[in-house]
C-alpha cells in the first residue's frame, strides 16, 4: 500500500523532470564560485530545490484538480481522478516548503529571508491560468528564480549577473510550456481559462514559443559575454539551439502528434547540454 502511494506520488510530481531545472540551479552556484562549490552547498542547493519543484507541483495539482478532472486529457491524472487524498497531499506541500526554509538557512542569511518571496511565486503559479495569458512566463520565473537563489547561495549577496540565465531559463520554460498547452486550446476556450494558444491560436501560439526561444539562445550569450566565459560555453549554446530548432520543425501547426516528444523527451538535454559545456569551459 506504502510502496503503492509512493509510486502514484512520483508520477503526480513528475519526479523525473527534476532534470529541468536542477542542471541551471547547478550552474549558478558553479559559476558564483567560478569552480565547484563544496559538497555542503551542493546538497543543500539540491534540498531546496528538489523541495520547491515537489511543493509546486503539488500544489498546481490540488489547485487545477476540478479543471484537470473535467479535461479528457488529464483526467486520469492522479489528483484529478482521486488517486490521493488531498489532505496528505497538503500535508507534503508545507514539509517541503518547510523543509525549503531549512534548506535556505543552512546556506546563508539572505538565502533565508528571500524564502518566502519563492515560496510565494511558487504558490502563485498554480492561480494564473484563472486571470492572465502570460501564465506560461510566469512559471518559467518560478523556475528561473533557481539561478538566482543558487548564486545568492554561494554568495550570500543578490547580484546582477545570474539575472540574464534567469532569464534563459524563464524563456526556455515559457517556449516550451507555451507549446504543450496548444493541446488543451478548446478546452480553455470553453472553461474561460487564460493560456497564450486559447488567446491567439495554434499558429500564434507556437510562434511565442518560438520567439521564446529565440530570446532563450540571446540570453544565454549576453551570460557568457558578462561572465567571460570561452568557447565550449558558446558550443554548448549552438548545440541547445539546434535542440530547440528541431523541436519547432517537429511540431507544427495542425500537426501536434509530437508535442510530449519535444516538451519532455528532447527538451531536457537543453539544460544538461548547457551544463555540461559551461562546466567543462570554468574548469
Amino acid at each position: 500500500m506504502a510502496l503503492t502511494k509512493l509510486k502514484l506520488f512520483l508520477e503526480m510530481i513528475d519526479f523525473g523532470h527534476t532534470l529541468f531545472g536542477l542542471p541551471f540551479a547547478y550552474l549558478g552556484a558553479f559559476l558564483a564560485v567560478g569552480g565547484i562549490p563544496t559538497g555542503w552547498q551542493l546538497v543543500w542547493i539540491t534540498v531546496a530545490m528538489v523541495t520547491a519543484r515537489t511543493a509546486a507541483l503539488c500544489l498546481n495539482r490540488i489547485i487545477d484538480r476540478h479543471i484537470d478532472r473535467a479535461n479528457p486529457r488529464t483526467s486520469d491524472w492522479v489528483m484529478a481522478a482521486n488517486k490521493l487524498s488531498v489532505k496528505w497531499i497538503w500535508f507534503f506541500v508545507f514539509l517541503c516548503f518547510a523543509l525549503l526554509l531549512y534548506a535556505a538557512s543552512q546556506l546563508n542569511e539572505l538565502c533565508f529571508k528571500l524564502a518566502p518571496l519563492a515560496v510565494a511565486i511558487l504558490w502563485l503559479y498554480s492561480y494564473t491560468k484563472r486571470f492572465t495569458w502570460w501564465c506560461h512566463l510566469i512559471l518559467g520565473i518560478a523556475i528561473g528564480i533557481g539561478p538566482i537563489g543558487a548564486w545568492i547561495a554561494i554568495t550570500g549577496t543578490f547580484d546582477w549577473q545570474p539575472l540574464f540565465l534567469a532569464a534563459a531559463v524563464a524563456c526556455w520554460i515559457a517556449g516550451f510550456d507555451t507549446m504543450y498547452a496548444c493541446q488543451d486550446i478548446e478546452f480553455d476556450r470553453a472553461n474561460g481559462l487564460y493560456s497564450i494558444p486559447a488567446r491567439f491560436g495554434e499558429r500564434g501560439a507556437l510562434r511565442f514559443s518560438a520567439v521564446f526561444h529565440i530570446f532563450t539562445v540571446i540570453f544565454f550569450i549576453l551570460t557568457g559575454f558578462i561572465l567571460g566565459l570561452g568557447l565550449v560555453y558558446y558550443l554548448g549554446i549552438f548545440f541547445a539551439a539546434i535542440v530547440l530548432f528541431y523541436e519547432h520543425l517537429i511540431v507544427k501547426p495542425g500537426d501536434l502528434s509530437k508535442v510530449n516528444f519535444a516538451s519532455f523527451k528532447i527538451n531536457r538535454y537543453v539544460g544538461l547540454i548547457i551544463f555540461i559545456t559551461t562546466l567543462i569551459d570554468i574548469l
